[in-house]
């Protein structure tokens, strides 16, 4: 099966925006400082609790260990159950690649009502790294 490449560039547009715009951090999140970060938008939704955007920034001065990838990949999949929600895809897969000391590759898998699958894998664009 097929994706129309017009899906194709939506839906990674959609992964983008969903995993590089900073969601605000929950009140329980860890935090360098005292800013809690996301989009103002998200003050006033829509529709309730509607936020865009991922937590992957929390990881921005974290070692990168086994519960570093856990979360990493949790991150992205609140980040893009938005997509689910809305019925664009029927189903999200988040995979991992621990390359080496400081890097880890985030690998979305989106599966859409045809049974078609998308593969986002940029190599270059999710890192999580580790900063001394």
């Amino acid at each position: 099966m097929v994706i129309s490449s017009e899906l194709e560039a939506a839906l990674i547009r959609a992964v983008v925006i969903s995993l590089y715009t900073w969601r605000r951090a929950e009140t329980d999140d860890p935090i360098d400082d005292n800013e809690r970060f996301g989009w103002w938008g998200d003050s006033y939704p829509a529709i309730a609790d509607d936020r865009i955007g991922s937590r992957l920034w929390l990881l921005r001065r974290v070692k990168l260990t086994a519960q570093t990838q856990r979360d990493a990949e949790f991150y992205a999949r609140e980040a893009l159950q938005w997509l689910l929600d809305d019925g664009h895809v029927t189903a999200i897969d988040i995979a991992s690649e621990h390359v080496d000391i400081n890097r880890l590759n985030l690998i979305p898998t989106l599966t859409v009502a045809s049974g078609a699958r998308l593969e986002i894998k940029q190599p270059s664009a999710w890192q999580v790294i580790y900063a001394v």
